[in-house]
């Protein structure tokens, strides 16, 4: 099955608004919008915002806090953005001090498990990445 192929019964094309064909995502054609979701998805702070709202809820200093090195204005774009695209809720209480909270929706925990073990696994091939870093360097310096 290819990364465009939808499940479901074969032959039958899917329907989507006003009962017309429903187009089918493929990521690999430059016009899908499944990219710009994957972009936000795998962004650098989109993976570790979805990271740290799959342990629990929080604050917005707290999660900057939690997230080490994003700015302010970067981690408010990222979690606008999250939020647009369904996978962040934002729940603002009419307290003073204002407090917002942030937590993931279904669809934003079902994104955040995908990252979470692509970012995880990462964690596990730093040093097979540097050894193969250094390979190629040092190829490269032989050569040139």
């Amino acid at each position: 099955m290819g990364v465009s192929d939808e499940v479901g019964d074969v032959g039958a094309a899917p329907v989507g608004l006003q009962g017309l064909p429903k187009p089918v995502q493929d990521v690999n054609q430059p016009m899908c919008p499944s990219r710009l979701v994957l972009e936000h998805v795998t962004s650098r702070w989109g993976v570790l915002v979805l990271a740290a709202l799959l342990e629990r809820s929080y604050r917005f200093s707290e999660l900057r806090r939690t997230i080490g090195g994003v700015s302010e204005k970067m981690l408010a774009q990222t979690l606008q953005t999250l939020e647009r695209d369904g996978f962040v809720h934002r729940d603002a209480k009419p307290v003073i001090p204002p407090r917002v909270d942030y937590s993931l929706t279904p669809l934003g925990t079902e994104a955040a498990e995908q990252v979470w073990a692509l970012a995880r696994w990462t964690e596990r091939q730093v040093d097979a990445v540097q050894a193969a870093r250094k390979a190629y360097d040092e190829g490269r310096a032989q050569q040139g």
